[in-house]
């Protein structure tokens, strides 16, 4: 067993002093797992929402949970929104008997109620698939070829783990996906998300797949905030400074796990990745989930102007601007873009991440630094 001790002392940390504390994440990346480290499944406290037992012993919610006292875990919350309502009164009462660890597949926006009902008393403790820092440094090829999702990347083989990948994108979209109420054709959304993996790491322009799919720019975007509200996708926004030049002001899109990535783009095995023509790509949005999740910044912003210079990475955090540029290339030099984003956007320190093995520095304020060095040991950018 792969342990999450970052993950879970940050849950333990919430659970400290939150009322309602929600773990969100895609659909099968640990969430459970985790859960059931602070209560057993079997326990009177726990209720699993895809369970029919769990769901008859919620038919009258507020006597179910009424009486409860520690800690009450609810797994797959998005299938019952009307509880929203119910735990906030839960969580009012004075004295606390209970605290609540409610687990969702969907972003707060889809958990349909919880923003308003819940306001005040909830803490989000956000979680993705297994990390660099979960898996090691040593296992990163396998890690970027297959993604971080547990049951993929634990697969005996490449086949294997293909096979659940397959499997995992057909159940979100035919199942999922409809269970918030959203009425989208399954093959209409596969057939977008596809195209959204050629758009990898590129500035998204709607009107492109519109044409294709035959449908207006709305629904395009309406697919777009779907698929990143049940976190499939990362909409990068972009960073506005004061400045005398034309700046970029889409956002860029990234599909947030690596190995759903290959899946789409029909990549099976490293060979074939690193002779894909996506495999910059691939692996510049594979850097950017890994550091994004290490550093969990304030802000996060890409920046570039239509002369050119660009920034892969803007991060804010505890009043400080860090650059990240990220290339794979034995040796990065520093370039005129780096030079431009480093004084337009006054930043504090420029770090350029790469798949070697030597730290140096380039100039003043910038640093080249390995890919190992800055995801495996708990990033230290802002050090």
């Amino acid at each position: 067993m792969i342990l999450r001790n970052s993950t879970h002392d940050a849950i333990v940390t919430a659970l400290g002093r939150s009322r309602v504390v929600a773990l969100l994440g895609p659909r099968q990346c640990g969430k459970t797992t985790l859960a059931r480290q602070f209560v057993p499944p079997d326990s009177t406290t726990y209720f699993d929402l895809e369970d029919p037992l769990s769901l008859a012993r919620l038919d009258e919610p507020m006597i179910a949970l009424g009486n409860l006292q520690g800690l009450v875990v609810i797994d797959e919350v998005q299938r019952r929104p009307e509880l929203f309502p119910i735990l906030r009164v839960l969580a009012d009462r004075t004295p606390l008997s209970a605290r609540f660890l409610i687990l969702g597949s969907a972003a707060p926006d889809l958990l349909r109620q919880s923003s308003e009902s819940l306001a005040g008393r909830m803490e989000t403790v956000s979680i993705g698939g297994f990390t660099i820092a979960d898996v090691g440094i040593a296992a990163h090829e396998t890690h970027w070829l297959r993604g971080g999702f547990p049951l993929s990347f634990l697969a005996t083989n490449d086949s294997n783990s293909v096979a659940w990948r397959k499997n995992f994108i057909q159940t979100l979209l035919e199942r999922d996906i409809p269970s918030f109420g959203l009425g989208t054709p399954a093959p209409t959304l596969l057939r977008f998300w596809t195209m959204l993996a050629h758009y990898h790491g590129q500035v998204w322009n709607a009107a492109e797949p519109a044409r294709s799919l035959g449908i207006g720019e709305t629904s395009v975007r309406r697919y777009l905030d779907l698929l990143e509200g049940v976190y499939m996708v990362r909409q990068l926004q972009p960073w506005h400074e004061n400045l005398k030049k034309r700046q970029v002001k889409s956002p860029k899109v990234y599909i947030r796990d690596s190995g759903l990535l290959h899946q789409l783009l029909g990549i099976r095995t490293l060979p074939e990745l690193l002779s894909h023509p996506k495999c910059g790509a691939s692996w510049e949005g594979y850097v950017i989930e890994e550091i994004i999740g290490s550093v969990q910044p304030d802000e996060a912003y890409f920046w570039a102007t239509h002369a050119g210079a660009e920034l892969d990475l803007l991060l804010f955090k505890d009043g400080r601007r860090i650059g990240v540029e990220i290339k794979r290339a034995d040796a990065p030099r520093l370039t005129p873009s780096i030079r431009t984003a480093l004084e337009d956007l006054r930043l504090d320190r420029l770090m350029v991440v790469y798949p070697g093995d030597r730290r140096y520095a380039l100039a003043e304020r910038v640093e080249v630094v390995p890919m190992a060095a800055v995801c495996a040991k708990g990033c230290n950018l802002f050090a």
